[in-house]
């Protein structure tokens, strides 16, 4: 029988920029933007962690919807998940380096708990959005303080995995998700 056929092309970058030129700018399409989405401890569980709470969708599904956002947008988007808070912090320092213009922030349980990820953001001065799929409000009173609230851009909570389009398209200056 015929090999099969090559996978298919990746819908989202997986690594940092590294110089080459990207493939919108030689499609013409004009200026290109960078986002970066930062998903902290246990994300990586989404569709199989407490759906009820998270539901059902996978932290791969948020990102290949993102992706197709970002493509439709001129904006080239990176993901990145880690529940080692110190990877977190490095993924932040690496955004500087990288031109990222916005970060897109769930924190997740570090939300309630780091202020070394607080100044890591700080410290690169990149605007961010906050990010939580449930709401973080009306859950524990431990889960009510966020150390990031008071110096991100906008804070997205409660809206389920709906708040990632909600902070990509503010991210992007857009009213609505094309």
């Amino acid at each position: 029988p015929p090999p099969p056929p090559p996978p298919p092309p990746p819908l989202f970058f997986l690594k940092p920029y590294d110089g080459i030129p990207d493939p919108l700018w030689s499609r013409g399409l004009g200026d290109v933007y960078k986002r970066q989405v930062l998903n902290g401890p246990n994300l990586n569980l989404l569709g199989i962690r407490e759906e009820d709470v998270y539901g059902s969708e996978s932290l791969k599904d948020i990102e290949i919807r993102l992706q197709k956002i970002a493509e439709i947008n001129n904006c080239i988007i990176n993901f990145y998940q880690s529940n080692a808070e110190h990877e977190l912090i490095e993924a932040i320092h690496n955004a500087l380096n990288d031109k990222v213009d916005c970060i897109i922030f769930n924190p997740a349980g570090y939300t309630h708990t780091s202020v070394a990820l607080r100044d890591a953001l700080l410290a690169v001065k990149i605007p961010f959005y906050e990010v939580h799929i449930s709401d973080i409000e009306s859950r524990e009173d431990f889960r009510k303080k966020s150390y990031f609230s008071d110096i991100a851009e906008k804070v997205i909570s409660g809206h389920g995995s709906a708040g990632y389009d909600q902070a990509l398209a503010a991210a992007l200056g857009i009213d609505n998700i094309k």
